[in-house]
């Protein structure tokens, strides 16, 4: 549990001093409840929920209030990231990586890769005096390795659910029989599945079985081959990017559709796609600046995986670009349709930062077609819903989970990055306190 006395004992001093209320005086607030901005209000929180939203003068502000000025900002629901990964409680990289989510005002991860240290690590994170976002915590990984036949994938399910997951992650390998069988003692646990398609089910079988979230819009390019399209060993690429150029749009609709009528969500993880496969030169990526947080040698090795990706036989740029655009129509085409967007970036991995790809991904859903609103709505209302949290929203009666804004979002979604500040579950950070942790991260030979 070192690291968790670590975790506490770093944010005890500059949380010290909130028990009294808070309030944010003349703020724009963008609830998240309809595309509207609700201007000059003032919103009170105390005990980590909020209280009052209304205008100023109309709302007094108690005497011991710490008070916030609001003034030409703008107040949003914190971000929710839905497939992030998380180190081990007692790793040294597990400070930097939470720091990183919550100073880009992520106050909520869903960890795609659990452990059983994250069972007590998500306790922790409940307290209002950690610098950290909530946690949503997977199981080990199921996959091709780690399942051993049928009755093997039933006592997985079963001694994940009864000690205390939150849901099932899935990885490929497995065969259809162990799929199936997951999905069945799931069902009937009431335990949620997601992540990746096994090749063996593909996209429709496992909607069909009730998976909860399909990651990385994993299966979808192949689930859109021509019917005779005979492949050399059914072998795709990273995510099936080698599919491109044989992949039928045509069959975009029927798609949409089963994933509709499945209740599926999907997590697109643009970022880690785009950024591998597309002609953006490596060098010119990790020139970003949130990379200065990242050691060198992980960034020689971001560097390594694209080059990689760009000699793999049968893959150019063009297929690359092809797969890029096919997979923006299916972002487009799902979230019209209502099949549900949540936001996803998957970090930290290859060139995704924590905190900072989450709005990377922001960007690249509004340049799928998304509008800002609709963006921010994936990793706000739309995620706090999916995972049952009173976040989400900006009501009277949610958990105080916020982020204030130097400016409005909605005009421009490279705005979410603009952070005056974060409130995490009713706890007060200023600007200069995060860029203070964030100093002691810059140029870290440490490790994400």
């Amino acid at each position: 549990m070192t690291r968790f006395l670590t975790l506490l004992a770093a944010a005890g001093a500059a949380s010290i001093g909130q028990a009294a209320p808070t309030v944010f005086i003349n703020v724009n607030v963008i609830p998240m409840t309809s595309e509207t901005v609700l201007e000059a209000r003032s919103v009170v929180v105390d005990d980590g929920i909020v209280r009052q939203i209304g205008e100023v003068d109309a709302v007094p502000v108690p005497e011991d209030a710490l008070v916030i000025d609001g003034t030409d900002r703008y107040l949003i629901p914190g971000l929710a990231e839905l497939h992030a990964h998380v180190p081990d409680a007692q790793a040294e990289s597990l400070d930097s990586v939470l720091t990183l989510f919550a100073a880009n005002g992520v106050t909520t991860i869903r960890g795609m890769l659990g452990r059983p240290s994250h069972l007590g690590l998500r306790e922790v994170l409940r307290d209002p005096a950690v610098f950290a976002p909530r946690l949503i915590t997977s199981g080990p990984s199921l996959n091709g390795n780690s399942v051993d036949g049928v009755a093997d994938a039933r006592r997985q399910v079963r001694a994940q659910f009864e000690a205390g997951y939150d849901f099932l992650k899935l990885h490929p390998g497995l065969t259809a029989d162990e799929f199936h069988a997951i999905a069945e003692i799931a069902k009937e646990l009431g335990i949620p599945f997601a992540g990746h398609v096994p090749a063996a089910v593909g996209v429709r079988g496992a909607l069909a079985a009730g998976i909860a979230t399909i990651d990385h819009l994993d299966g979808y390019l192949a689930a859109l081959l021509p019917a005779d399209h005979g492949t050399s060993g059914g072998y795709g690429g990273f995510f099936d990017v080698l599919l491109a150029n044989d992949a039928d749009p045509a069959g975009i609709d029927e798609l949409v559709a089963a994933t509709v009528a499945s209740g599926a969500r999907n997590v697109p993880t643009q970022t880690l796609f785009e950024y591998r496969v597309s002609a953006i030169p490596a060098e010119d990526i990790v020139a970003w600046p949130e990379m200065q947080y990242v050691p060198p040698l992980t960034r020689k090795n971001w560097i390594a995986a694209k080059r990689r990706q760009f000699e793999e036989r049968g893959f150019d740029a063009e297929t690359g670009a092809r797969a890029i655009e096919l997979r923006r129509r299916l972002i487009l085409e799902l979230h019209r349709s209502g099949a549900g967007i949540l936001l996803g970036s998957d970090a930290p991995q290859v060139f995704n930062v924590p905190g900072f790809s989450t709005h990377r991904e922001l960007a690249l859903l509004v340049e799928s077609g998304l509008s800002p609103f609709e963006a921010l709505e994936t990793g706000t209302a739309a995620a706090a819903g999916f995972l049952g949290l009173n976040t989400g929203r900006i009501e009277v009666g949610r958990e105080a989970d916020l982020v204030l804004l130097d400016a409005n979002p909605l005009d421009d979604i490279g705005n979410s990055q603009r952070i005056h500040g974060v409130m995490l579950r009713g706890r007060w950070h200023a600007r200069a306190e995060i860029a203070e942790r964030l100093s002691r991260l810059s140029n870290t030979d440490g490790g994400l």
